[in-house]
């Protein structure tokens, strides 16, 4: 693999990072910031939610800006948005203010999950894809373990400790922000979109200087109209593998668990300190499993890691559901288990595939409809959860259950609808599924 290729799709992956960070740092904050305010649990629930909101419309706008003006400048765009959510989440005076700049936050989190996967997948060989792209998750569960451990180092430091976990992201911020102006454009929307063969070749010639032209006359190929919908009937059948995937991703119960995972494990008998040992100890377990499932995607194939992390999610969510209520101390190990399995399934696999189902013609607006749909459910989810938490405060057991279910569900749609995409170009894989 060319150092060259490798540089930018990590660069573009620190977004990830962000995004990771951003989604994880607010279980620490979210008791603090509802017992400072004397927030309702649906108003806190809308507190902690109101980023997920901000992500369901970055996401739905993305496609946009990475259309208009480039993959590139809108991944400039992330890292201000990041910057600036930080520094006003930390100082916000009250909770309007607080949910004004958590939604900017969300924007860029929107925004990354479109364009980073994208960029990286429209750089990346064929071979190496499922690996480059998969950085991207990488980073995610990256920044998660360090948002949960920053979070366990900072608590009770000051008096208004909540507010260094939030504002500590403006350092990654500033630095993703400044690496992004190194990095060049997709070669793909230089061709596509501004007509620009040259600066394409040029770049795809530091990519893999064997196949320029080939690659050239793939994407030239590739393109019927730049001015297609992606809801027209031919791209039918991406849009709804698309929607199910992203829905069952969130109805997994991830999310919930990630933002409110103290919560449940104070609910579930663990003292606030153990609580807080325990959320760290996800994120260093949904590191290790999505290396593991980095190391394989290319080789095993999406399709048997989604089989492999559904069975996986179904048992661990059933062993949670029977056991959380019976005062085990040791309930983490299953929520531990639940994470590996996700995080080489799921995680893994997500933004790989969303990333490379969609035609080069729509591959913009898809991916934000991919996302779109992944972050309204877990927006959803969010604002619920602290509602049905209370509901079933002596037994969560419920809960999960219903998350398994759903797992079963996945299972079924990975067997009957899920196509293989591993070691195909993106040119390729448009012919597979018969889009014409």
């Amino acid at each position: 693999m060319k150092k060259f290729v490798f540089f930018n799709a990590l660069v573009a992956a620190l977004g990830g990072f962000l995004f990771g960070f951003d989604t994880a740092v607010i279980s620490g904050a979210e008791q603090d910031i509802q017992k400072l305010w004397g927030l309702s649990d649906l108003t806190h629930g809308l507190a902690v939610a109101i980023a997920l909101y901000g992500t369901v419309i970055g996401s739905l706008l993305a496609g946009f800006p990475s259309e208009v003006i480039g993959r590139k400048k809108t991944l400039i765009i992330v890292g201000f948005l990041y910057l600036f959510s930080a520094l006003g989440s930390a100082l916000a005076p009250e909770i309007y203010s607080f949910m004004i700049f958590r939604f900017l936050g969300g924007l860029g989190v929107g925004v990354s999950s479109v364009t980073a996967p994208m960029y990286i997948s429209e750089i990346s060989p064929a071979k190496f894809r499922g690996r480059l792209v998969a950085l991207f998750q990488f980073n995610i569960v990256l920044g998660i373990m360090v948002a949960f451990i920053s979070n366990y180092l900072v608590e009770g430091t000051s008096e208004n400790d909540w507010r260094w976990m939030l504002g500590i992201e403006a350092f990654p911020a500033f630095f993703y922000g400044v690496l992004v102006y190194f990095i060049p454009e997709s070669p793909r929307w230089l061709l596509l979109h501004k007509g620009n063969e040259q600066a394409a070749k040029a770049i795809l010639a530091k990519m893999d200087p064997e196949s320029v032209n080939e690659s050239i006359d793939a994407i030239k190929a590739s393109v019927i109209d730049v001015k297609e919908n992606l809801f027209s009937r031919k791209f039918n059948k991406p849009v709804i593998l698309v929607f199910l995937f992203a829905f069952f991703n969130q109805l997994s119960g991830i999310n919930a668990i990630i933002y409110f995972a103290p919560r449940i494990f104070n609910a579930a008998g663990l003292a606030t300190d153990s609580s807080l040992l325990s959320t760290a100890g996800i994120g260093l377990v949904n590191l290790v499993f999505t290396l593991l499932g980095m190391s394989v995607i290319d080789k095993v194939g999406r399709k048997k890691l989604m089989y492999f992390g559904s069975v996986g999610l179904m048992l661990s969510l059933a062993l949670i559901a029977v056991y959380i209520s019976k005062d085990f101390e040791e309930i983490y190990l299953f929520f531990f288990i639940y994470i590996g399995f996700f995080a080489m399934s799921q995680g893994a696999v997500i933004w790989v595939f969303i990333a490379e189902i969609f035609p080069n013609t729509v591959r913009a607006y898809g991916q934000s409809f991919g996302s779109f749909t992944h972050w309204l459910f877990a927006a959803i989810i969010a604002h619920v959860f602290p509602y049905f938490a209370n509901l079933f405060i002596d037994n969560q057991g419920p809960i999960f259950g219903f998350f398994g279910f759903m797992m079963l569900l996945q299972l079924l749609f990975v067997w009957k609808l899920m196509p293989e995409t591993k070691g195909l170009s993106l040119e390729k894989i448009q012919k597979i599924l018969k889009i014409e």
